[in-house]
Parts: structure tokens; C-alpha cells; sequence
């Protein structure tokens, strides 16, 4: 019976350093917080089995047939970390799965050999943003990862080491897509490339393409900025009441007119001062949703606390959005946004329904002007440069309480 030996292969180690530029768009709402994610799909081998056959024929044997079974489950699970708006480093854990041949021999004989891939990655990820909600990505990075062979063999075939393993670092590289349900929760699709080596020298990669959830943890938001824009109107000059004419004297007797004392002025009553509110839209609410997140309610809350010393006659909320989007959108979407920081007015602060209004009047009012944030593909840069343009205006009319 022959006796057919697996030889350990030289030891391969490829690690990709990456040094790329890092894109900084002025003022834009960076979240740092971290987040983390798993996925899985199918995975698809692509082995070296010449090196197979190249090893049963040393050892004297010929190849009758190999059958293959190149397809497996894979999943991994990960962690990442932003560095801004565009960039995140991401580690993780990954298993490609099992992959499995039978070759067949003459003289007579087989070899059943299984290869195992797993380890721990660590990526550069590029995100570029095509709408508020869906974005493309991609990834380069090295991969750490254990091969762990299972070889049996029947009839002349006799295996030597049957259970061979391996670790080296390779290089991994993939792109996706993803698309935002909410600000924490993410659906993603990648397909990736993995670099890998058997415990028997054999080199080739593994494919996986994989669908899988990212939950974001959150993190600094932009900073609530709160403009207040009060306007009075001047006081008009007072009205002064003038004296009677005097009456022209009667023939008898003769009267003498004496003239009345001179009124004292009386001035008009003071208007009603009235008083505007700007609240970017992107503090208030969350990534193109209309419901208040904490900063957004402690902003409304500090409006309250100050019409608290105000005799409030009406309040009208009118909700913005920037020209990204189709208008009907936008329409909506500034409608819903007024609607609920009117509700907040209303439900927490206390303000009588009937003295609050809302509307919205999408991107028809925009801050910008025509000459500035020139594009139409909604980069992170123009999101940013649009920032003003998303935004909720409160207009208070009243009149400040005397002490």
C-alpha cells in the first residue's frame, strides 16, 4: 500500500497597510459613536486543486476524478468605530465556513479532505452617501485567519496527518450597499474577498456575499443652536387732543370764550411685540425622521420656560426642509416635523390648542441662497452646506408680562 505525506508549505504573510486621506466637511454633524453589526450568507471557495493532484501524483498515485463542494454558510460579526462622516475602522470575527473534496485514485483508493476558514479581521470602511437614507461602501483590510484541514483516505491512499492547521494574515478587500430604516438601525448587502491559505499549501480566496443589520449606539450630535430674533414695532407719536374753537361772540349779551386747558397726551396703546424662533431641524430630529430626540426637547423646553413671562395670544410653527428630495417629500415631511414640535407645545408645555398652528412649507423657503451649495447629488458636502435650510421657526405674538 502506498503511503502518501502532506508537507507543511512555507508560511506567507501579506498584511495591507493602508494610509488614504481623510475628507473633512466643514461643520458637519459627526457621530462618533460606535456601533456594531452581523451578517451572514453563502460563501464560495476558489482552491488550488492542482496542488491536490500535483500531491497525489508525487506520491504515485493518479488522479481518476475530483469532486468538489466549493459552496458553504458564512457569518461575521463586528464592531466599528467612525472617524467621521465618511470613514470607520471595523473589527471583527469571521467564519467562511467548510469546504470539501473527494478525490479519487488509481490504484484504487481516495482522499476526503475538508478545509475550515475562520478569524478576526481588521477594515477600513468608505461610506458614500447617494440619498439621506441609502449609501454605497467599501472596504480594505487584513484578515488573520486559522485553516483547519480534515484528510482520510481509503483503500491504497493513507494519510499521514490527518487533521493539518493553519494561521496567517492575508489581505481582504469588498463593497456593499446600505440603507437606513431609522438613525440606529441599518440593513446592509456586501460582497467580500478573503485571502486565504490551507494547512497543506494550498492558496487560493473565498468568496461571501452576505446580508446583515448594523445597530448604531449614537453619539455627539450637533450642538442645539437656538436663534432668537425679536422684533418690536416702534411706538407711534402720541395723539394730542386739541381745544374746542371758540364760538364767535353773540351780539347781546357779550360773551367772553374762555379757551379750554390743553389735554394731556394720551398715547396709544404699545403693540404687541412678536417674537421668531429658528431651530435647526437636524438638532430637533433625528437623520430624516420626525420625531424629537433629546436635545430637540430641551430646546423646546427652554422656549417654554421663557413664554412662561409671556401673555401668549398665538403661536405658529412652520416646518422647513432642504431642496433634496422631490417636493411632495419635502412637503410632508416639514408638514410632520411643525406637527410635532406643536404637539410638544401643546402636550408638555401647556400652551391651549386653539392658540397653536402649524404648517409646512417644504424647500420653498430656503435660508440659502441661489448662488450657494451648488450641486444636485446630495454628497455629504452639499447635506452639510444645506444644513440651514432644515430648520423649524416658532413665531410667538404676545406680549412680555409686567412685573
Amino acid at each position: 500500500m502506498k503511503r502518501l505525506t502532506f508537507k507543511q508549505g512555507p508560511v506567507l504573510a501579506a498584511l495591507v497597510v493602508l494610509t488614504t486621506p481623510m475628507l473633512h466637511a466643514q461643520d458637519a454633524p459627526v457621530n462618533t459613536g460606535m456601533y456594531m453589526g452581523i451578517s451572514a450568507g453563502e460563501s464560495r471557495a476558489n482552491i488550488d486543486n492542482a496542488r491536490i493532484t500535483q500531491s497525489l501524483l508525487g506520491a504515485g498515485f493518479t488522479t481518476d476524478s475530483l469532486t468538489e463542494d466549493r459552496r458553504g454558510m458564512g457569518y461575521k460579526a463586528f464592531i466599528g468605530m467612525p472617524i467621521n462622516p465618511t470613514w470607520a475602522v471595523e473589527a471583527g470575527y469571521f467564519d467562511l465556513g467548510h469546504f470539501d473534496f473527494v478525490a479519487n485514485t488509481v490504484p484504487s483508493g481516495s482522499l476526503t479532505g475538508r478545509a475550515r476558514i475562520k478569524g478576526l479581521n481588521l477594515d477600513v470602511v468608505a461610506t458614500l452617501p447617494i440619498t439621506e437614507r441609502w449609501s454605497l461602501l467599501g472596504r480594505v483590510g487584513a484578515a488573520y485567519a486559522q485553516t483547519q484541514d480534515t484528510f482520510s483516505g481509503t483503500g491504497a491512499v493513507t494519510v499521514l496527518d490527518p487533521s493539518p492547521r493553519k494561521r496567517e494574515t492575508n489581505y481582504k478587500y469588498g463593497v456593499g450597499t446600505q440603507y437606513a430604516f431609522t438613525p440606529a438601525l441599518t440593513l446592509r448587502l456586501e460582497a467580500e474577498r478573503y485571502r486565504v491559505n490551507d494547512a497543506v499549501g494550498n492558496r487560493g480566496d473565498v468568496d461571501m456575499v452576505s446580508v446583515g443589520l448594523v445597530y448604531r449606539f449614537g453619539g455627539s450630535q450637533p450642538s442645539v443652536k437656538t436663534v432668537y430674533t425679536p422684533y418690536v414695532a416702534p411706538t407711534p407719536a402720541p395723539m394730542v387732543a386739541q381745544a374746542p374753537a371758540p364760538q364767535p361772540p353773540a351780539a347781546q349779551p357779550v360773551i367772553v370764550v374762555v379757551p379750554a386747558p390743553v389735554a394731556a397726551p394720551v398715547a396709544a396703546p404699545a403693540p404687541k411685540p412678536w417674537v421668531k424662533v429658528k431651530l435647526q431641524a437636524d438638532s430637533l430630529f433625528g437623520f430624516d425622521q420626525d420625531r424629537l430626540q433629546t436635545d430637540g426637547k430641551q430646546a423646546l423646553d427652554k422656549l417654554l420656560l421663557e413664554l412662561k413671562e409671556v401673555n401668549v395670544e398665538a403661536i405658529q410653527v412652520i416646518g422647513h426642509t432642504d431642496r433634496l428630495g422631490t417636493p411632495a417629500y419635502n412637503d410632508k415631511l416639514s408638514m410632520r416635523r411643525a406637527e410635532a414640535v406643536q404637539n410638544y407645545l401643546i402636550q408638555v408645555g401647556g400652551v391651549p390648542a386653539n392658540k397653536v398652528s402649524a404648517k409646512g412649507v417644504g424647500s420653498s423657503q430656503p435660508d440659502t441662497s441661489p448662488d450657494e451649495c451648488k450641486g444636485q447629488k446630495a454628497g455629504q458636502a452639499l447635506i452639510t452646506c444645506l444644513r440651514v435650510d432644515r430648520r423649524v421657526e416658532v413665531e410667538v405674538t404676545g406680549a412680555k408680562q409686567v412685573r
